[in-house]
């Protein structure tokens, strides 16, 4: 806050907050997207709408969880766009039985976080909002721009996806 003014300097506090925030939203897209290419134009695009954010008259408190708001929908922008592109094919995945239920992430998160970095990324966008951001189905269905029934099949078919990934105790895939 300015002494002179009494007004919050919310592009300073922004400033002070980036080396913090700036490896937390980075990893955030890192774990959703799989390219770094892809995580690192996010990452600028997250910061710049912060930026913008923070010179409005009445600007939002300037936090690594508001970041982290504004990186969730950074993300279903894009999916949104890749998506209207036509550049993702959600109906080519095979129907596939369905695999056992999910085994306790005993091997750890970096386990997890590598089968997700092998899905596509429509996968790995359902998956990390509805389980990693705690999104409910409604919500990610509105993120991604999608019906409530279509998000619901997509969580299935990326669930399926993940457990044929996921390591079986004996190394290789289950």
């Amino acid at each position: 806050m300015s002494v002179e003014s009494g007004h919050r300097d919310a592009p300073r506090e922004l400033l002070e907050l980036y080396d913090e925030a700036l490896p937390v939203v980075y990893g955030y897209f890192t774990r959703r997207c799989g390219d770094r290419a892809t995580a690192e134009d996010l990452t600028s695009d997250t910061f710049l709408a912060a930026m913008d954010a923070a010179r409005k008259p009445a600007p939002p408190p300037m936090t690594v969880p508001w970041l982290i708001g504004v990186a969730r929908h950074k993300l279903a922008d894009h999916y949104r766009r890749r998506h209207a592109r036509g550049s993702v094919a959600l109906g080519a995945q095979p129907p596939a039985a369905d695999p056992p239920a999910p085994r306790a992430t005993a091997q750890g998160p970096n386990v997890a976080d590598a089968v997700l970095a092998q899905l596509p990324e429509h996968h790995r966008t359902v998956l990390a909002l509805r389980y990693l951001d705690d999104c409910t189905v409604g919500e990610c269905a509105e993120l991604i721009g999608r019906t409530v029934h279509a998000t619901e099949t997509l969580l299935v078919r990326a669930r399926r996806a993940f457990r044929s990934h996921y390591p079986s105790p004996e190394g290789g895939p289950s």
